[in-house]
């Protein structure tokens, strides 16, 4: 029941945490502006495959201006003279994917274990065979297909968006908390008419309005900007977000249940984040490491938020659909039990 017109503490409670997030510069460049940055600069970085030429150094030397004026006539290629002194760091560095050795036959130089320094010296091969006068038995006809979606830039920006769901969401709530606890705000609020689970979920709940524009305006970017697509429904999209939000903030709060200090939370919210950042699938694919880790890597709620958003963004996927039902019960499994175990072992003091 209210008394002198006073809302209810946990509306109170929420407004007030809201009006301190958008007091915090950090928290708002890391919601709003980093994923934008980051997209453009990978954008540049990594455009369409289809679209890039393929580095080659060549060797300076005799014969190394005229293999550079072959390849350079080619879109295919981007042809470039390097130094032997200075050969190892660009293919270190990946300025080149491989060096070209003039020589009859010439020698390829690159590393076997890049990707793309095996495509390119299967490319390069073909075309110095083709310019030596090479009759190739039959050609192949060749079908080249663009996919929306398929750019590293459109794969990527559902990774940010999901792991700055859960970066402001851990770090803001444990910050919050820490911060009152050391202000003697939290013993304060002992006396005053409310619940613990009252202020926990005003810390939830201040996050969850703060969603609508943290996810919006990158995917707004990416869209209207970047080309992204956006297949799915803005609706299972929204509670993708809502979801990964809720069980990101129970993680935050149990994180803060006890610490006491900055450095205490700022160790243990890195030893949280810092493992799924890696591991998740953000800047690469989760599938990469290896079987034995999987079943862990799968089990990290920024591995279930991630792919749930692009299942739903790139691939149209509904809420029904298996890929994102599961990722759901994944969240809300690490929603819940964090937040139960916030409730019980959380001391104002």
């Amino acid at each position: 029941m209210n008394r002198g017109g006073a809302s209810h503490p946990l509306v109170e409670l929420t407004l007030a945490r809201l009006r301190e997030i958008f007091r915090e510069p950090e928290a708002l460049f890391w919601a709003f502006i980093f994923p934008i940055l980051m997209s453009v600069a990978m954008a540049v970085a990594f455009p369409s495959s289809g679209s890039a030429p393929v580095a080659v150094g060549i060797r300076q030397g005799d014969g190394a201006d005229a293999l550079r004026s072959a390849l350079a006539a080619s879109k295919a290629f981007a042809p470039r003279i390097v130094t032997p002194a200075d050969e190892g760091r660009a293919l270190r560095d990946g300025e080149v994917d491989l060096v070209l050795v003039p020589g009859t036959p010439p020698t390829y130089r690159f590393d076997p274990a890049r990707a793309e320094s095996r495509a390119a010296r299967l490319l390069l091969d073909d075309a110095l065979k083709r310019t030596a006068g090479r009759a190739d038995p039959w050609t192949a006809p060749e079908e080249h297909i663009s996919l929306p979606g398929s750019r590293y830039v459109d794969w990527l920006i559902p990774g940010l968006v999901g792991m700055g769901i859960i970066a402001t969401s851990v770090w803001g709530i444990a910050f919050s908390i820490v911060t009152a606890r050391m202000r003697k705000l939290l013993k304060r609020m002992v006396a005053s008419p409310m619940r613990r689970s009252h202020y926990l979920l005003a810390q939830v709940l201040a996050r969850l309005l703060f969603l609508l524009p943290e996810v919006g305006v990158p995917l707004i970017f990416g869209r209207y900007v970047i080309g992204m697509p956006l297949r799915g429904s803005l609706v299972t999209l929204a509670i993708v977000s809502l979801v990964g939000a809720l069980s990101c903030g129970g993680i935050g709060l149990l994180a803060a249940s006890r610490t006491k200090t900055f450095e205490a939370v700022s160790g243990l919210v890195n030893l949280i984040l810092l493992p799924m950042w890696i591991a998740s699938g953000v800047f690469f694919s989760a599938s990469r490491f290896p079987p034995a880790l999987q079943p862990f890597v799968q089990a990290l709620p920024l591995t279930a938020l991630v792919d749930a958003l692009r299942a739903v963004i790139l691939e149209g996927a509904s809420l029904a659909s298996r890929q994102v039902t599961t990722e759901l019960a994944i969240l809300a499994a690490w929603g819940i039990v964090p937040f139960v175990l916030a409730l019980r072992i959380f001391r104002w003091r």
